[in-house]
């Protein structure tokens, strides 16, 4: 780490709880690859707390933070301006400094679509499915709709959940489809999809026997079809090595992770991110 002085730029993390997030170590690495004069600190935020913490970071010269859960959507009326893809998910991860006040934008979606655009697949095409109905989920819809996905499937087990998402994205800007199906519809949607993302919890350290799909779905999956787990520990997951079994392309969550983190880094230094040095601080933290 850098000498820390009294030029040295603050940027951050807020959440309820913050202690587990993994940011400080891919950004504290990235910010030193890159020698730039900056640090990345964890502030734990109570969400009674969130419009205090705001002005006491602009009142100390906070040049931009991360923003976890809960406070991702609530930060919304706080903020000066959204770009429009926070507007589209409706939550806001990264936040940095304007003349005007504070402004956000959502770094999940890119986060998202990076493991995923260089596979070069025949996106227009593809119908993919989304375990999950979660914060994480919208995300998800917003990157796929990107890549040019036409009809998005979006699993759950709340119906009354399920059609209010459902209903989230009318009157919005959203390019794509949202249709929303119980989970026992599952197995009948496999066969025509080429992507499965699990947006659940399900499969997350401590509990990493169990997933949210029985594993004999993944034999009615086309040959050529990705399981994507959102989950980066462990790795691979319990759905992960179930799809992969059978011969699928996996992809976990720890790309999502480092390059969410990436796209907010270039924000803040106005510097290209070191993707690579990032990920390789995190899987060393994490399994060694």
């Amino acid at each position: 780490m850098s000498i820390l002085t009294g030029k040295t730029q603050l940027l951050g993390i807020i959440g309820d709880p913050v202690e587990h997030s993994l940011s400080p170590v891919m950004q504290n690495a990235a910010i030193q690859h890159l020698g730039v004069d900056y640090i990345y600190i964890p502030f734990p935020v109570k969400p009674e707390n969130l419009a205090i913490a705001l002005d006491g970071f602009a009142n100390i010269g906070v040049m931009g933070f991360n923003a976890t859960i809960p406070h991702k959507q609530a930060i919304i009326p706080l903020l000066s301006e959204i770009t429009t893809t926070a507007q589209l998910v409706g939550a806001v991860n990264t936040v940095w400094r304007t003349e005007t006040g504070w402004k956000g934008t959502n770094t999940d979606v890119m986060g998202f679509l990076a493991p995923l655009k260089p596979l070069k697949r025949p996106w227009n095409t593809l119908k993919p499915i989304i375990l999950g109905n979660g914060g994480a989920a919208r995300a998800v819809v917003v990157g796929l709709a990107e890549l040019g996905c036409p009809e998005i499937a979006v699993l759950g087990r709340d119906q009354g959940k399920l059609e209010e998402f459902k209903q989230s994205w009318h009157n919005s800007d959203l390019k794509a489809s949202v249709t929303v199906h119980s989970w026992d519809e599952l197995s009948g949607l496999v066969s025509e999809s080429q992507l499965i993302v699990n947006s659940t919890p399900i499969g997350m350290f401590p509990h990493t026997d169990n997933s949210p799909v029985d594993s004999h779905i993944w034999g009615k999956c086309p040959e050529n079809a990705i399981a994507y787990d959102l989950i980066y520990n462990p790795s691979p997951t319990q759905f992960l090595k179930d799809a992969q079994q059978q011969g699928l392309k996996i992809i976990d969550g720890s790309d999502m992770l480092v390059y969410q983190g990436a796209a907010a880094l270039e924000i803040w230094v106005e510097k290209s991110a070191p993707g690579e040095v990032m990920s390789q601080a995190l899987k060393q933290y994490l399994f060694t």
